[in-house]
């Protein structure tokens, strides 16, 4: 199966004659257009506070609703992964952090299922560290967020590939400073 398999038809003139042209893309044989499918960009929150604990969240919508998740979502078009990030913590939290809180980690690639469509993803991960008095609740996507001790986390309950994998990758090889 082609990544592009439910693209039939041309995007740019209504072709059907929209044919595979490589593993990652289509090209149109009436107009000469090419579609490349590239990842696109999303942004996972590993949010700390000063005792260590972990702030994790219950995905409320599908994939993998019920889950454990951490705060994140898709950046938007003309948007950075540092202002996708503090508005998907604002949206998901209500907390506003800035920029400047902002520690980038890693990069990792996952697939999303949207709509029965398979959306490859690269996901950037930040640490951000906020109090513990901080006050949230849930919000969007989220049916509900608290903080966890890194020690009680249990990453099997991540639903989510990448956000599992980003979360043991963070547990064994960065450690906890206890700085705000």
């Amino acid at each position: 199966m082609h990544y592009l398999d439910k693209f039939r038809y041309c995007p740019a003139c209504g072709s059907q004659h929209f044919v595979v042209n490589d593993f990652k893309s289509k090209h149109c044989e009436d107009c000469g257009f090419t579609y490349y499918f590239n990842a696109a960009a999303a942004t996972v929150a590993i949010i700390e506070n000063e005792k260590g604990e972990l702030l994790v969240a219950r995905r409320a919508c599908e994939p993998k609703a019920g889950t454990l998740d951490l705060i994140g979502g898709f950046v938007d078009p003309g948007e950075s992964t540092e202002k996708a990030i503090t508005r998907e913590i604002k949206e998901e939290t209500g907390i506003e952090v800035k920029e400047s809180q902002l520690k980038y980690l890693f990069t990792l690639p996952n697939t999303y299922n949207f709509s029965h469509f398979l959306v490859h993803t690269t996901d950037a991960f930040f640490h951000v560290r906020i109090p513990s008095s901080t006050t949230f609740e849930a919000h969007d996507d989220v049916a509900d967020c608290w903080w966890v001790a890194r020690e009680e986390l249990n990453t099997a309950e991540i639903g989510l590939d990448s956000v599992r994998k980003g979360m043991e990758r963070f547990l064994t090889h960065f450690s906890y400073v206890k700085k705000i």
